[in-house]
């Protein structure tokens, strides 16, 4: 009787370890998209979403003191996840702009970019802008800040939206848009595989929305975001963020 209470004692005592162990590292849910190479995709290797800005995530995880749970979440609908709670972080290629400042909070910038234009490799035009363009179809990603500016343009006949990079460059190759715009960093790495052969960047196209990116939040998670830029401004100077983006071909 008495080995079996000192048996019971121990187990209990295990379990509140293991309770407490589990508990000091706590899980936070993270947004990430499966479709925006380099900054979040899906890898068909580890079948788990790498990237960019899983990579600092992590790292911001490592700093703050919490383990990053990557949920795959369509970019269409990565705010309306994060502001119904199901996610508590989104870390993609979101870029931070007016109308989005006014549903979410983003953190200190993290890099800044803008849009790619990619055109069939047997249309040799230096295009610069929109206005280049005009009478094209054309293809966006949905739910992207460069939506607006092209549709407020008129300059295009028609603007095809799309729920992935990839949809947009196969229906490209495939003759049902003339051109696609996209964030010029995901062009610039999907492109190099090979089903997208004959598919160009164009060098000369000047964008027209460049954006700076960040980690995103819920407007109200004030807290939540201090500590994130508390940590962003730490890794951006020891120069973790810098090695993390050279790693994927970025400076």
């Amino acid at each position: 009787m008495q080995i079996r209470k000192a048996l019971a004692g121990i187990s209990i005592g295990l379990a509140s370890m293991l309770t407490f162990t589990a508990s000091a590292t706590p899980v936070v849910n993270v947004g990430s998209t499966p479709t925006g190479m380099p900054f979040t995709y899906l890898d068909p290797a580890t079948n788990t979403i790498e990237g960019i800005m899983v990579d600092i995530i992590k790292e911001v995880g490592k700093d703050v003191g919490f383990t990053p749970n990557i949920i795959a979440t369509s970019f269409s609908t990565l705010i309306s996840t994060l502001n119904t709670n199901r996610i508590d972080i989104i870390a993609a290629a979101m870029g931070k702009s007016p109308e989005r400042e006014k549903v979410v909070s983003f953190t200190d910038k993290i890099l800044s970019y803008g849009e790619g234009l990619v055109v069939p490799e047997s249309n040799d035009k230096q295009y610069t802008s929109f206005a280049d363009m005009k009478g094209m179809t054309v293809g966006i990603q949905l739910g992207t800040v460069y939506v607006a500016p092209a549709q407020a343009s008129g300059m295009f006949k028609e603007i095809k939206q799309y729920d992935s990079s990839a949809d947009m460059l196969r229906d490209l190759k495939n003759g049902r848009v003339e051109a696609v715009l996209l964030d010029y960093p995901i062009a610039q790495r999907t492109l190099q595989q090979p089903q997208f052969q004959g598919l160009r960047l164009v060098d000369s196209y000047k964008p027209v929305v460049p954006l700076d990116f960040s980690l995103i939040v819920r407007k109200d998670d004030t807290e939540r975001l201090e500590v994130l830029n508390k940590s962003i401004k730490k890794l951006t100077e020891n120069g973790t963020i810098s090695a993390i983006l050279k790693k994927w071909g970025l400076e």
